[in-house]
């Protein structure tokens, strides 16, 4: 984890800190590292995707594109990052309640590095989330969302 010397916060994370964290695996472990966040506020993670994704083979023969509830749920990921760790929240599971405005801008193909920064909106009693959530390729916008989670008990 790479430290912020000015207020030694974790800033960074990797794949093996983000299983801490989340409890997706294979299949659906979709986010590759944290590169950037801040404490209860935002983070930036990054997806490479591969030819090897399970979902290629059968979306599209051919013409593989990232499906588009994959991408949400890549998004999806980086805030459970966010929502567990804040303060009460380690070993909390949020399972996605809602979702406005998703909107797919460019296809995600394979080679790409989907690059998602999702911010916290509101937390609401401890158990609703609001975020806001946005993936980019090459600089260019390929999915953005409203998100709402809720905790899983």
């Amino acid at each position: 984890m790479e430290q912020d010397l000015v207020q030694n916060t974790v800033t960074t994370f990797s794949i093996t800190e983000i299983q801490e964290l989340l409890p997706h695996r294979y299949p659906f472990a979709l986010l590759d590292r944290i590169i950037d966040y801040t404490e209860g506020q935002k983070a930036t993670g990054i997806k490479n995707v591969t030819i090897n994704e399970p979902f290629f083979p059968g979306h599209i023969p051919n013409k593989p594109i990232m499906p588009g509830v994959l991408q949400l749920e890549a998004l999806a990921q980086v805030g459970g990052v966010i929502l567990t760790l804040l303060p009460g929240m380690k070993g909390k599971f949020f399972a996605y309640a809602g979702v406005d405005k998703a909107r797919f801008r460019r296809p995600v193909i394979p080679g790409d590095q989907l690059v998602m920064t999702v911010e916290l909106l509101s937390f609401k009693r401890n158990r609703i989330a609001k975020m806001q959530g946005k993936g980019l390729v090459d600089g260019q916008l390929a999915v953005e969302a409203e998100m709402l989670f809720s905790l899983f008990d």
